[in-house]
């Protein structure tokens, strides 16, 4: 997938006047993306349109669109999470209700990075890449950026139509699997190309 550059955005006035119309586009494509593995987990499959909302947004919330450096310093913080050639990437997000709750469960999800998966087909599975500075020998972070490598075989089988694709996650302190319903698998199918 080609990076985002300066040209792909667009200036703090023009966003503002296409926002509201941005977001709720964008809001529906990102519902077709996300996929909950069980009770506390959500899997957002990202793309080059959500990505750049998301540097939109970083800029209007920083109010830093016109500050020397500040789109560069976007765009080479969410550039490394499109996916490259064969590959899914995905934000995870570990959500609970309470502080206490979330800073227990993220300490006992320590080693997660072995647990994570993707089924697509028959195939065998697919572990996620972790981002590894996210991740420590205590605790890991809620949100998690991670990409899957498939292999040509499983980027076909993707595309085709009724493909049974799994989120599968075996960690002890955490043990959940989904199956991507077909909008979502159809959403992510080319995204690997």
């Amino acid at each position: 997938m080609n990076p985002l550059t300066q040209r792909d955005l667009l200036s703090a006035g023009e966003y503002e006047r296409q926002r509201d119309a941005l977001r709720r586009r964008i809001i529906v494509l990102k519902d077709r993306r996300r996929v909950g593995v069980g009770d506390h987990c959500s899997v957002h499959f990202e793309n080059r349109e959500t990505l750049r909302y998301q540097v939109l947004e970083m800029l209007r919330a920083e109010r830093s669109w016109n500050r020397p450096g500040a789109v560069e310093d976007e765009l080479a913080a969410y550039n490394p999470l499109l996916p490259g050639d064969g590959e899914l990437s995905a934000t995870v997000m570990f959500e609970y209700e309470s502080p206490e709750e979330r800073a227990a469960a993220l300490t006992a999800l320590a080693g997660i990075e072995s647990h994570l998966w993707l089924r697509v087909g028959a195939t065998g599975p697919v572990p996620a890449q972790f981002d590894p500075r996210q991740i420590g020998a205590a605790k890991v972070s809620a949100v998690q950026f991670v990409r899957w490598r498939l292999d040509a075989a499983q980027r076909a089988l993707l595309k085709a139509d009724g493909t049974v694709v799994r989120l599968v996650i075996d960690h002890p302190a955490y043990g959940a699997q989904s199956v991507l319903g077909e909008q979502a698998r159809r959403e992510i199918a080319g995204d690997c190309d």
